[in-house]
């Protein structure tokens, strides 16, 4: 771990479907090796709205950061870094690593391999707009295999609704992983973002890869020793 004042601040930022508390098993960790964490509040109603808000997160910590997206929110953190001087790294954890004018939902069909669409439940709300949620349904086989069921019941039951706008909404700016170094953990047996999909993304940012062999989308639930090691190895490589 990298040690004394030298410490980063970890800020979490949660994807679709989902909230912070699937974090915990990552928090108790990075807490333990003594880093500061902050959990994010991620809205899930647009990319522009939503890294807006991180990014005011963001400019209010101070120190160097770490910032951490996983699945949807990778997509928020590399529009919410762009441009600061405080983000030393990036790391996505079964993430979208939109350039711009790409969208999740163009990127989610670019190979083969996903049950997304067909997982969905749809919400239609008064004001016109759209929410969408895993089916619980089919939360433990397409979105968490990897975890005990008794536990993705809990998350199935937990999970926040994405806009269905957000996911069509193309990136706009410039991409923070462009210009600060970035980390990919790639889930092997995701179901929702295809492991090819993933790659080619991390490849595409020059990122460092780890691919955790048969974890499923929630891969940070199932793997969360492997993903501390990739957030502590982003952490030691851009101290400075």
């Amino acid at each position: 771990m990298v040690s004394g004042d030298s410490r980063p601040t970890i800020v979490l930022v949660h994807g679709a479907f989902a909230d912070s508390s699937g974090f915990d098993p990552v928090v108790r960790r990075l807490l333990a090796g003594g880093y500061p964490v902050v959990a994010a509040p991620n809205p899930l109603r647009g990319v522009a709205s939503d890294a807006a808000g991180v990014r005011a997160l963001l400019d209010r910590i101070e120190g160097p950061i770490v910032l951490v997206g996983r699945s949807y929110g990778g997509a928020v953190i590399s529009t919410a870094a762009a441009g600061s001087a405080h983000v030393r790294a990036l790391v996505y954890l079964a993430a979208f690593v939109p350039d711009t004018g790409e969208a999740v939902e163009e990127l989610v069909a670019k190979f083969p391999g996903s049950t997304v669409n067909e997982s969905l439940k749809v919400v239609p709300l008064t004001d016109g707009h759209v929410d969408l949620y895993i089916d619980p349904a089919v939360y433990h086989d397409r979105f968490a295999a990897d975890v005990p069921a008794e536990d993705a019941a809990v998350y199935a039951i937990a999970q926040r609704p994405a806009a269905a706008a957000a996911l069509g909404e193309p990136a706009a700016g410039p991409q923070a992983w462009h210009t600060i170094p970035s980390y990919t953990l790639v889930s092997g047996a995701d179901l929702i973002i295809p492991p090819e999909t993933q790659e080619f993304m991390a490849v595409r940012a020059g990122a460092t890869v780890r691919v955790a062999d048969g974890a499923s989308h929630l891969v940070f639930v199932s793997h969360p020793d492997t993903t501390v090691a990739l957030i502590d190895q982003a952490a030691r490589e851009t101290a400075s």
